[in-house]
């Protein structure tokens, strides 16, 4: 039987994909140039249109089953650590295994309808088409697993552009995630991305006439980028999540939760605990707890030292420096590293950067405050107006309701670690790109779909 030219070519480019190649080769949704990667996604979309919600289930599941096999979960938290420098091996397994388990998929599209006299209307969700999603070299993996999710369950195509210092993960997700789409029968090249990301690249993508919305998970500048773009645009923003103790908290349960929040992943996450506020009445009894619970105080010295090391000129954080381990800091500093130490704690000025700044390291500063209401209104300053996350330790329900009111923050943690907002061990479903900025705050299916009114006059209604 002749096999149609364009069938045939299909299924080369299929069997080549899988013999041994560098990052740089094509095939599996990873192509040369962007605008091959745009128009193949654009193609892949116009079949999704004719796959039925069921369809769209299986390949949601596909993708959690490739995502959550053990072996991928390993490769794609060591390699994740070993390509971008940054993180923990342990932490990134956690990220991986929640963005697989708990991204909403098509059941996050629930149909709204009205019904009487004049008619049946629904109002439903439905795909943009192909969107174009900016991941970052933080949480590279976990970012491209959820916006897949996300995006494949509202019905779209997505193209994505990775960070370039996670080119070589980014394109064996990409090529994994394909390859189980493909078995499960999707279209092709539903998820694809390009063998050389670049700023160029992403600009491209931007730009490109069929891509009709963008997704930018990063810092300030992508974001303003996006969202100057002309399209719909999702910015998921930077933070400098502040973490407030007053004097009602249990001491010994909110010093070990900063530890465990500020020390996850090394302080990559935009909603770890960036800054600390403490009243002054329990301010010394924290710090007791946090040392037990695996912090380490710096002195004065210390901290004049690590400042050299982890600051530039500008007292900005150094780049070179983000993600590192607190005893890798330590040592630089000519400090041997107690057993099991995970975060580096010193008392600053409000205006001191490892205050200021989203130093994502495992360095925190701790400013003292007279009062819980001083420690509120500190912590609504230094957050800056991001509105991402905010963190609260009280026992008075008054304080924790009065912080939550001035602080505006997408994610507002009660008595628990940073990590519990983004669903690891709190309630609730998970993600990895937090829309701030553009106020859909923790992103699922739903914000990846355009709201549909569909009505049918004078027929359908029943009672």
């Amino acid at each position: 039987m002749k096999m149609d030219p364009a069938r045939l070519e299909a299924a080369i480019r299929r069997v080549l994909a899988q013999l041994p190649g560098d990052a740089d080769s094509t095939g599996d949704g990873v192509f040369a140039s962007m605008d091959d990667a745009v128009h193949a996604a654009a193609k892949a979309y116009r079949e999704y249109l004719t796959c039925s919600m069921a369809d769209r289930r299986r390949y949601v599941a596909a993708i959690r089953e490739v995502m959550l096999r053990p072996e991928n979960l390993d490769h794609m938290s060591v390699a994740a650590v070993q390509q971008t420098g940054m993180g923990d091996v342990a932490h990134k397994y956690l990220k991986n295994k929640a963005a697989a388990e708990l991204t909403p998929g098509v059941e996050d599209l629930i149909t709204d309808a009205f019904s009487g006299d004049e008619g049946l209307t629904t109002v439903e969700y439905s795909a943009f088409g192909v969107i174009g999603a900016i991941t970052p070299t933080t949480n590279p993996t976990e970012t491209i697993t959820c916006n897949s999710i996300g995006m494949l369950a509202a019905g779209n195509a997505v193209v994505f552009s990775p960070h370039p210092r996670a080119r070589d993960l980014s394109v064996w997700q990409v090529r994994q995630i394909n390859r189980a789409l493909r078995e499960a029968g999707a279209p092709d090249n539903l998820v694809v991305t390009v063998a050389e990301p670049s700023i160029d690249n992403t600009n491209a993508m931007i730009a490109h006439d069929d891509v009709r919305m963008i997704v930018a998970t990063g810092g300030p500048g992508i974001v303003r980028t996006v969202l100057s773009s002309g399209k719909k645009a999702i910015g998921a923003g930077a933070g400098n999540p502040p973490v407030v103790v007053d004097e009602t908290a249990d001491i010994a349960k909110a010093a070990k939760c900063i530890v465990d929040g500020a020390s996850f992943d090394n302080n990559l996450p935009c909603t770890s605990e960036k800054e600390i506020v403490a009243v002054d009445a329990i301010a010394d009894l924290l710090k007791f707890n946090m040392v037990k619970s695996g912090a380490y105080e710096l002195n004065a010295d210390e901290r004049a030292r690590v400042e050299g090391v982890i600051l530039n000129e500008k007292g900005r954080p150094q780049t070179d420096w983000i993600g590192k381990p607190a005893s890798a800091i330590l040592e630089a500093i000519g400090v041997e590293p107690p057993a099991g130490v995970r975060l580096l704690l010193c008392e600053a000025g409000a205006d001191h950067p490892f205050v200021v700044h989203e130093l994502m390291m495992p360095v925190i500063g701790l400013v003292r405050v007279p009062d819980v209401d001083a420690a509120i209104e500190l912590a609504v300053e230094l957050e800056h107006g991001n509105r991402h996350t905010a963190i609260m330790h009280s026992q008075n329900v008054s304080n924790l309701t009065r912080m939550g009111r001035m602080i505006q923050t997408t994610i507002f943690v009660k008595n628990g670690s940073s990590f519990n907002g983004i669903g690891i061990g709190g309630e609730g479903y998970c993600t990895f790109t937090i829309a701030g900025p553009t106020g859909e705050g923790l992103t699922r299916a739903r914000d990846f779909a355009r709201v549909r009114r569909c009505v049918l006059v004078g027929d359908l209604n029943v009672r």
